[in-house]
């Protein structure tokens, strides 16, 4: 394994996890500022490692398969707090960790075929909305009469559409090597 920046950042997310989730046990105020601020910078290092690699061509076969990894688990996790804690509607997190590991496995199961398959522009969008939506429902206050955990969860109801979008879309390109394997 190459030891570039963006993998060291790319660890450096997986390993914020366990951090944030013991943050967010932390009752009160407390515990929403900063399992919200360490939720953020993690979501922060997932740009961060992609922009980087690119810039300083440094895209190794590593990063590749740790940083969706690093991603899923860091969502997954605080879904699965958020739920915990009834700050998030149980449907939503199945739906997003339901398709994740959908799609992940056919993913997998494509690059075993050698098939390169591309993120959407939807898949980045929907990545994009989830690590807001999850992050405002994390910090749970208000802001100048807002409701950040309102705002959370229309943006997750957003999150989770987009999810379905981009993972009928994963399928639908994959369908006719699907076809091929059953009719094999």
């Amino acid at each position: 394994m190459k030891w570039t920046i963006s993998n060291q950042l790319t660890i450096g997310r997986v390993f914020i996890i366990p951090v944030f989730m013991v943050a967010f046990l932390i009752p009160g105020d407390l515990g929403h500022w900063l399992s919200g601020l360490l939720f953020i910078i993690a979501a922060l290092t997932d740009y961060l490692d992609g922009y980087l690699a690119r810039l300083r061509n440094e895209v190794t076969t590593f990063g590749r398969f740790l940083d969706p990894v690093a991603d899923k688990l860091l969502v997954a996790s605080a879904l699965v707090l958020l739920v915990s804690a009834d700050m998030a509607p149980a449907l939503l997190a199945v739906i997003i960790i339901g398709r994740e590991i959908t799609i992940g496995a056919l993913r997998e199961w494509l690059a075993e075929r050698s098939t390169i398959v591309h993120v959407s522009l939807i898949a980045k969008w929907k990545t994009a909305i989830q690590l807001i939506a999850v992050s405002t429902l994390l910090l749970h206050v208000d802001v100048f009469g807002l409701s950040l955990h309102s705002i959370g969860l229309f943006l997750l109801w957003i999150a989770a559409f987009l999810t379905l979008w981009s993972g009928y879309e994963y399928i639908r390109d994959a369908w006719p090597e699907l076809m091929d394997e059953l009719n094999d």
